[in-house]
């Protein structure tokens, strides 16, 4: 039985894939989003722009789940400063903010200036307003940073529009070869690129808190090692290459140590691995497979796979104590912890009947509820503001990444152009 279990757990990383940038596609918003109006800007700039900034805000916002966006042909007028919003006519249309905005440029037309303003209709006043600039090839990157203040303005919550998802392809090449790659890219699935490509596999990348590295583990050199590769430079570090088992690497808070899998000692046990020594402390001594370890945000609780019990399910482990605690107790398989970012919450794999959700649990065992309702549904991440899951699915047969509300109310998709993908990690906020 450990056996399969252990294969299970491997075989989720081998779903084939393929590299692409991703679509969005929304299935389900919230029935309380709240109805805002995103006036498409006024372009005073001469010649095109390269990205219609309105509509990615626009897009940004409605994929939340947290506001439902009006769409232009039922608008009344198109504003473009406070001082021409009549409040009546959005009240008619149940809208409660309205965001207007007009772009020029300077006199050589490559530097681009975006003005937006915020109306609260029901107060009928301006609550933010701010004249921000970009190069062109910056404007995607201008709306993201404009979406993420209208959203944390209106909610309280920091948007993550301008953050990133990183995510493992695999694509089947004419010479019946494959080549998988490592690749990161915005939020919304737009200016992907490849971090890392091999004709092996690649499994479970990992942000680091600071968002300039990410851990995985890969097959490059014919058995599984963990590396760590920055994002910038793309240079790459072997950190761990034993016998066995090198899998599973999950960050601390402080990005001092890496949470891993080893079995260099014949058996599946957590190690935490400290970056500036190279050294490793064992966290774990049992029979049983332990795996699939993350930190709490405070780094004094690590949650963890085991199916010490006989079946995997989710465990957590005080740093001090080291005494496991085991926390789920519903059905046959529950796998892969990952804690919110206020340590509260555990997200995690739990398979209900023939299918597998991604499911909610206190940290302290209680609280248990399915957030998702596709049938094969893994590898759940976190978004730093703790309002959004993303996570790997199959729908109709294809393999595609899955976004949903941390209550289950919303829900969206980033299907690939050109075959599946799988692994996702979301970052942490960038600066």
């Amino acid at each position: 039985m450990l056996v399969r279990f252990l294969f299970f757990v491997v075989l989720l990383g081998f779903w084939s894939s393929a590299q692409s940038e991703l679509l969005i596609e929304i299935t389900k918003g919230s029935d309380d989003a709240l109805p805002i109006a995103v006036v498409p800007f006024t372009n005073r700039a001469s010649g095109p722009l390269g990205a219609d900034v309105s509509a990615i805000i626009d897009a940004d916002l409605n994929r939340s789940g947290d506001f439902k966006t009006l769409t232009t042909s039922r608008m009344l007028s198109l504003p473009n400063s406070s001082s021409d919003v009549h409040f009546r006519d959005w009240r008619m249309l149940g809208q409660s903010f309205v965001l207007v905005g007009q772009i020029s440029a300077d006199a050589s037309g490559n530097r681009i200036h975006v003005q937006y303003e915020l109306m609260d209709v029901y107060n009928q006043k301006r609550i933010i307003g701010e004249l921000i600039s970009s190069s062109k090839t910056g404007l995607r990157k201008l709306a993201h940073r404009i979406a993420d203040k209208v959203y944390e303005t209106i909610t309280g919550v920091p948007g993550v529009f301008s953050t990133k998802i990183a995510y493992v392809t695999l694509k089947q090449l004419p010479n019946k070869t494959q080549e998988y790659r490592l690749q990161v890219a915005d939020a919304d699935g737009q200016n992907a690129f490849t971090l890392f490509k091999s004709p092996k596999t690649m499994l479970s990348p990992a942000w680091s808190h600071d968002g300039t590295r990410i851990s995985y583990v890969s097959f490059e050199s014919g058995r599984p090692a963990i590396y760590v590769q920055e994002i910038k430079s793309a240079k790459k570090t072997k950190i761990t290459n034993f016998k066995g088992l090198n899998s599973a690497p999950t960050w601390s808070p402080d990005d001092s140590k890496i949470l891993m899998t080893l079995s260099k000692d014949g058996n599946a046990e957590l190690y935490s691995y400290h970056l500036a020594s190279s050294s490793l402390d064992r966290l774990t001594n049992h029979y049983g497979i332990d795996t699939e370890a993350s930190w709490s945000p405070n780094g004094s609780t690590i949650a963890f796979t085991s199916d010490r019990s006989g079946t995997p399910q989710i465990y957590s482990m005080g740093l001090i104590d080291r005494k496991p605690k085991r926390l789920t107790f519903q059905g046959r398989y529950n796998a892969r912890p990952r804690f919110s970012y206020d340590g509260k919450t555990i997200y995690y794999v739990h398979k209900a009947r023939d299918d597998y959700h991604i499911a909610a649990i206190g940290a302290d065992g209680g609280d248990n509820r399915i957030l998702t309702s596709t049938p094969l549904d893994e590898s759940p991440s976190v978004a730093p503001n703790g309002r959004m899951i993303i996570y790997a699915t199959k729908r109709s047969g294809v393999g595609v990444l899955g976004v949903v509300s941390v209550d289950g109310d919303s829900k969206y998709f980033l299907p690939s152009n050109y075959g599946e993908v799988r692994e996702p990690a979301w970052s942490p906020f960038l600066n």
